[in-house]
This record gives C-alpha cells, sequence and structure tokens, in this order.
C-alpha cells in the first residue's frame, strides 16, 4: 500500500506508438476498446482519423467540446453508432430516444430527480447501504470481497427501495446474476455496429442483449400492473416511490402521461445504466483507496466527524467526494460520447466536414497532457477546494455535459458519497494479494477480473457509531454526469 497519493499511479493500457491498421483496430475494439489509443490522442487537443469505414475526428478541446456538446448541440445529433450501441439495451427510454420523444421526457423526469427530490429517496439509500454495512460487519462474507459484485448489490438494493416500495420483490439475487451476465457478454461492442452495417441486417449481440433482458421485462410489466391496480383502487394509498411517481408525472407542456412502454424503459433505464455506472465508480474508488493509506485515513476522519450529525452530513464529505471525483476521471464510467456533425464547422481550429463522427472521450480528456498536471497519477486534491478553480469546466466530464446531461447526477453521487463514506469510516480497506488489476471497457469502465477486497471491521468498542437518518441531508451539487 501506497503512503502516499502522488506515489501511486493506477495502471491503464500504454497509448499506441502510432494508430493501429484496420484489422488490429477492430480486434482491439472487440477485445478491449481502451487499447486503441495512441500517444498522440493525448496530446493534441484535436486528432483525425479512427474507424476504417468513417470519417472520425477525436476532440479533447475544452472550448470545442462546448461547442459541440452545449452551444451548438442542435447542429451535433447523437451518432447512429451510440443508438445502435444503445437501442437494444434501453430501448424507449430518456438515454436512448431522440426528438420530441426525448424533449417530452426530458420535461416530464427533470422535475423528478432534482435537488430536493432526491431527497424523498435519502431514506431508502441509508437503508441499503446500512444493510451492506451491517452485513459486512456480522461477518456474513469470508475472507476477500468481490467489490464490483458488492457495488453492484448495494446500487441495485438503493435502486430498488427507491423505485419500488418495500423492495423490488421476487429473487434479488437471480436479478443481480442476470445483471452481471448482461454486462459479462451484452456490454461487448457489435462489430457490425463499428462498421456501420445497416440497421435491418441482424446483430447476435443485440438478439442475445434482449434474450438476457427478457426477465426484467416480465418483472417490471407484473409490477406497473400491479401499482396501476392500487391507483385505481385508491390512489393515496398508493406507496409513494419512484415507480409511483413515474405513472402519474405529466409533460408540463402538453400534460400527457408516459406511455407504459416508455416507464419501462426508463425504469430499466435507472436500473441498467444508473446501476452500473454508480456500482463502478464505487469499486475504483475503493481499489484506489485500498492503495493509498494517507487517503483512507483521511476519509475515514472525515466520516467519523461529519456523519454522525443531523443535518447536511453529505455536503460536507468534501474528501469523501475528492475521492470519488478522482476516481470517475482516471476511471470514467462511460468513456465515449460520439456526435455527428450535421454541417461544416471549425473544431479546435481544425475544418470538421459535414458527417463527420465527432468523438468526445472522457478516458482521453481527463488523462489528457494539455489539461491535467500529472494526470495519470492518484490526487483527489486537485478536487479540492482552491486546486479544483484551476480544472476547466469542459474538461472533466465524467457522464458528459449539455442538453443531455445525467438527469440522475443528485441521486447517484448521494448515493455514491454516502455509501464510500460508510464503509469506509467501519472498515479498513486492503487489496487482496497476487492480482492483476486492469480495467477493461464492457458498456461501463469496469475491472476485466475479479477484483478481491479484504475490508476488516474497525474497533468500535467505547465509540458511538451511530449515525443520524439522513431525512434532512441535502443532495449535494449535481456534477457533470450521464449523457442522457
Amino acid at each position: 500500500m501506497c503512503s502516499s497519493s502522488l506515489a501511486f499511479r493506477p495502471p491503464r493500457p500504454t497509448p499506441q506508438p502510432q494508430p493501429l491498421g484496420p484489422i488490429a483496430l477492430l480486434n482491439a475494439l472487440r477485445k478491449n476498446p481502451l487499447e486503441c489509443w495512441t500517444r498522440e490522442h493525448f496530446e493534441r487537443p484535436v486528432v483525425f482519423g479512427g474507424l476504417p469505414l468513417a470519417r472520425v475526428v477525436v476532440v479533447s478541446d475544452p472550448g470545442a467540446i462546448r461547442k459541440v456538446l452545449v452551444e451548438d448541440a442542435h447542429h451535433y445529433r447523437k451518432s447512429a453508432l451510440e443508438r445502435r450501441i444503445l437501442s437494444p439495451r434501453l430501448r424507449n427510454g430518456l438515454v436512448a430516444v431522440e426528438s420530441e420523444q426525448w424533449s417530452s421526457q426530458r420535461r416530464t423526469l427533470a422535475p423528478l430527480l432534482g435537488r430536493k427530490a432526491v431527497m424523498q429517496f435519502a431514506p431508502a439509500m441509508a437503508g441499503a447501504v446500512t444493510a451492506l454495512v451491517e452485513r459486512w460487519r456480522n461477518g456474513a462474507q469470508d475472507g476477500a470481497l468481490e467489490i464490483k459484485s458488492e457495488m453492484s448489490a448495494l446500487a441495485l438494493d438503493c435502486l430498488a427501495r427507491s423505485i419500488f416500495h418495500g423492495g423490488f420483490g421476487g429473487d434479488a439475487g437471480n436479478m443481480r446474476a442476470a445483471m452481471a451476465s448482461f454486462f459479462a457478454s451484452g456490454g461487448r461492442i457489435d462489430l457490425f455496429d463499428i462498421i456501420g452495417l445497416p440497421d435491418f441486417i441482424p446483430r447476435i449481440s443485440h438478439l442475445r442483449v434482449r434474450r438476457l433482458l427478457r426477465a426484467f421485462d416480465q418483472a417490471l410489466a407484473a409490477a406497473i400492473g400491479e401499482r396501476r391496480s392500487k391507483l385505481a383502487e385508491n390512489p393515496a394509498a398508493a406507496p409513494r416511490d419512484l415507480l409511483g411517481i413515474l405513472l402519474a408525472a405529466r409533460d408540463p407542456e402538453t400534460g400527457k402521461c408516459m406511455s407504459e412502454a416508455e416507464v419501462k424503459a426508463n425504469v430499466f433505464t435507472f436500473f441498467l445504466a444508473g446501476q452500473e455506472t454508480t456500482s463502478t465508480a464505487l469499486t475504483w474508488a475503493i481499489y484506489l483507496l485500498s492503495q493509498s493509506q494517507e487517503w483512507q485515513e483521511r476519509v475515514r476522519a472525515e466520516s467519523d466527524r461529519e456523519l454522525g450529525l443531523p443535518e447536511g452530513a453529505v455536503d460536507r464529505l468534501v474528501e469523501t467526494r475528492a475521492v470519488l471525483d478522482e476516481a470517475m476521471r482516471l476511471y470514467p464510467p462511460i468513456v465515449g460520447i460520439t456526435r455527428t456533425a450535421d454541417l461544416t464547422d471549425e473544431l479546435g481550429g481544425d475544418r470538421v466536414e459535414r458527417g463527420t463522427l465527432v468523438v468526445i472521450s472522457p478516458y482521453v480528456l481527463h488523462r489528457h497532457r494539455l489539461l491535467w498536471d500529472d494526470p495519470d497519477t492518484f490526487d483527489p486534491g486537485r478536487f479540492l477546494s482552491g486546486a479544483s478553480r484551476k480544472i476547466d469546466r469542459y474538461a472533466y466530464l465524467p457522464f458528459g455535459i449539455g442538453p443531455r446531461m445525467c438527469i440522475g447526477a443528485g441521486f447517484a453521487l448521494h448515493q455514491a458519497t454516502l455509501a464510500l463514506a460508510s464503509i469506509v469510516r467501519d472498515f479498513t480497506l486492503a487489496l487482496a494479494p497476487g492480482q492483476s488489476v486492469w480495467p477493461l471497457l464492457r458498456f461501463t469502465l469496469r475491472p476485466r477480473d475479479p477484483l478481491l477486497i479484504i475490508a476488516k471491521a474497525r474497533n468500535w468498542e467505547g465509540t458511538s457509531h451511530a449515525w443520524q437518518s439522513p431525512r434532512e441531508e441535502t443532495a449535494g451539487a449535481c456534477s457533470p454526469a450521464h449523457s442522457f
């Protein structure tokens, strides 16, 4: 374990000295797209070239990113590649739809997940975190913990308690197993999507994804049907959970409710996209803390000091949040945002032709030599007050920015900050010996192999470590998040 964060350089693929040839590139994209990047991508603000059958430009210039994702977003539509990857997984949900359907869903959902609205779900999050901590302290685990599975279970529990009053019901273990299978086999990018073959040509991977999601679809249909019956019988007695809110929500401009397909698709989005991104960020944060005694002690001291207080505890966990921010800088859950230029334009001083695929990679952006000091080291201090002012707003995009910025950022960040602080407060964390840790892109940026962490319970003898229910806490500022 390193004593100083500045001494620790987390594992990453070494950038290629030269662009890969077409066959090698397609092979790398299939195995691990992280291994395609070249040194040039991390040293120049705009780099042309990438896919064999498409005009591609990789943009890491903050001004150009602002133009593409915010100022002229209407001229840069979500790319066909991104739609092909997302549609079979999150069809009809906010992350996949376009045009007026997206606008209507965004207007309908935005008030439900704002800063104040998130607080009604804080007790559900606290309950899930407390259950995990108690399970670990009671020794339900033997030896090392496979931390990605543990964080996936925690994120799933938080979502289930928030979306479905009293939990999802059914077999949560089977749900977790189905999700693991989905991200293991359904998270690969299909070769046909990469080379741009028409949508009418069947993709084996898409068929596999739909098969994996069939159980979710059936369970959700049953839950929605049951809830509609309860709402019809006695609306006042229906649980005030996210499912009920979604079913009752109306577009403030048109007054229309979402269709059942849209409600189901957005619950899928929360479960699949929300659960996976949050659990992945927590996994990397715990791994990084296991390698830095200094930051583990700093987070623990902050947690001991703040978690027992009645108001605003999560807002005051600034060093815990800095660790999460740094984990998402080094290993952003979503590593690529793609747009297609609808007009010939200039980005970062270079001419970009109409129809060009514009790629903004948070993974590249967050490690770019022109934008960050010592970018490959683990240093959460760069996100603390004085230092954070040096970070360009468009140089740190763990999940995107602009009109399609994550609608659930406040929810995810509240959950992750509370969970990390609670875990570090109650346990010392160490990486189990003999492991090879390597980042792998499978829908999100996750560890390639099982990541085993030894969590040793702290001795609380004579110490009160009860913490206040977060009914009065605030959600914290909403950071840049997934490009919904």
